[in-house]
């Protein structure tokens, strides 16, 4: 065998062991968009709500199963600084696991007192089987083809804070002696310091996995730190990450959601150290979250990928006809050039770790569509088309667009009413629509999509001169998708 028949065989079984995989990265074709292992990926889900580690009751085999089984890609976890009192919100929250079913990076001390019941953490000393099931999940999540958020924290919360292992009546250390408000800021040093020892472990037991894309903090400043305060404690973690993985052999992407003003103190869509831009709900206001809407809107032209990765809790957060509420938002944000989407879904629980109901059915199929719909197309050459739809829908509606200009285009309208707080309301009808669209001269093929079903509903062969053309929609209720390509 020649020497570069051999090398071609070493690296060959290098590639397949892992050793040269690279980790979930910003496609180099298009900066809006990821790539893993050399392809595009969009990342599209319905989660749980992100206690799949820290919850010892949650399967999160069948878990990652159901996500699979409909084609969902994605997932969000909190590793331990944050959780929520058990029954939050509604019954079955994987966040609010029951006392004897925690589990956090700390290990528990020789000394009772933590608050929920036991002993104290022991600041000084990681939990080996917290770390097993840390890295079972990510491998478990890897081999299905599923991409995980590893969120190192949440806002804490009134209710939160005294139950978190770094508040000081938890842990023997007495680290943490400031009220909930300050728990996220630089205020206290030695706090900081065990923040910054939390965010250095995760970040390395995380390094060999490539589905992983790590992420600062949720809600950062808004619950009740404050902007001012919030921004700079973001940033210093921001900077524990970047270092802590100068050292180690992987790169991750780091992400972190805008939250309040957009270029206040915690808008770093344009800073260098972070690659992700984050949105939560749909659209969201200057006072607290930027929505995902509002992020395509105003951030795209940061040139990073962008993702709504919390929507409503479902199905406690929406009205009407919910699983169409959800499939709405959904679709108009990877639809309008979103990278990522995660649905905040309560029907995943510790009792159904599968979430097997007809109504969670309903919304997972709706995703699987969404990303066949998207995959049917070279998305990493499109880019939002705000002129591509000229007229024709009828109120209430709500649209975005894709192009690659005289290739390829991605329409999706849908008929909603907003929800203050961050979730569509659909508005069903009879609806049957002329709608008017630009389009070059040339030959293409239409199809007319319904996002519920993924049927295709109906479809035409066009000759176009060039300029406006009306293109007449099938019948649908709610929302309806269009697909053009150029004919060869």
């Amino acid at each position: 065998m020649s020497n570069s028949a051999r090398c071609f065989v070493i690296l060959a079984l290098l590639g397949g062991s892992g050793i040269l995989a690279q980790p979930i990265q910003v496609a180099p074709a298009n900066p809006h968009y990821y790539s893993y292992q050399g392809k595009p990926i969009l990342l599209i889900t319905s989660a749980e709500h992100y206690g799949a580690v820290i919850n010892k009751d949650f399967d999160y085999a069948a878990y990652l199963d159901a996500l699979q089984g409909y084609g969902l890609n994605y997932t969000r976890f909190y590793p331990g600084a944050m959780f929520e009192p058990a029954g939050k919100f509604m019954a079955g929250n994987t966040l609010g696991p029951k006392p004897g079913s925690l589990v956090v990076p700390w290990a528990r001390s020789d000394t009772p007192g933590y608050r929920l019941g036991g002993n104290r953490f022991d600041l000084d000393r990681w939990d080996p089987a917290y770390f097993a099931r840390f890295k079972d999940f990510l491998a478990q999540a890897g081999r299905r083809g599923i991409m995980v958020e590893i969120c190192f924290f949440n806002s804490q919360y009134e209710d939160t804070w005294p139950l978190s292992p770094l508040q000081a009546g938890n842990n023997i250390q007495g680290a943490g002696r400031c009220d909930w408000r300050a728990a996220q800021t630089l205020k206290d040093s030695s706090l900081v310091a065990r923040q910054d020892a939390y965010v250095r472990k995760l970040t390395e037991e995380a390094n060999a996995f490539d589905n992983v894309v790590l992420e600062i903090c949720d809600e950062p400043g808004h619950i009740g730190t404050g902007f001012a305060l919030s921004g700079p404690w973001v940033a210093h973690l921001a900077d524990v990450v970047r270092e802590t993985e100068r050292s180690l052999p992987k790169k991750h992407l780091l992400a972190q959601e805008v939250d309040g003003p957009l270029g206040g103190p915690v808008d770093f869509a344009a800073d260098p150290r972070f690659t992700v831009i984050v949105g939560q709900y749909i659209w969201g206001d200057d006072q607290g979250e930027m929505g995902g809407m509002k992020g395509l809107d105003f951030k795209y032209k940061d040139n990073k990928p962008i993702e709504l990765n919390e929507t409503g809790y479902f199905p406690l957060w929406y009205a009407g006809d919910k699983v169409a509420d959800s499939r709405v938002e959904a679709w108009e944000f990877i639809v309008g050039g979103g990278a990522a989407f995660n649905h905040l879904n309560g029907l995943f629980t510790v009792e159904n770790p599968a979430g097997t109901t007809p109504e969670n059915e309903r919304v997972l199929r709706a995703l699987s569509n969404l990303r066949r719909f998207m995959e049917g197309f070279e998305y990493v050459r499109m880019a939002p088309d705000k002129g591509f739809l000229v007229s024709g829908a009828s109120a209430p509606q709500f649209h975005r667009a894709l192009s690659e200009p005289g290739k390829q285009y991605a329409l999706y309208l849908h008929h909603s009413s907003e929800k203050v707080g961050g979730s569509y309301t659909v508005v069903p009808g009879d609806y049957r629509e002329e709608l008017v669209v630009k389009l070059p001269a040339g030959r293409y093929h239409a199809e007319w999509v319904d996002p519920e079903t993924g049927s295709v509903r109906s479809s035409e062969e066009l000759t176009h001169e060039g300029g406006n053309r009306t293109l007449k929609t099938p019948a649908y209720k709610i929302d309806i998708a269009l697909k053009i390509k150029r004919v060869p």
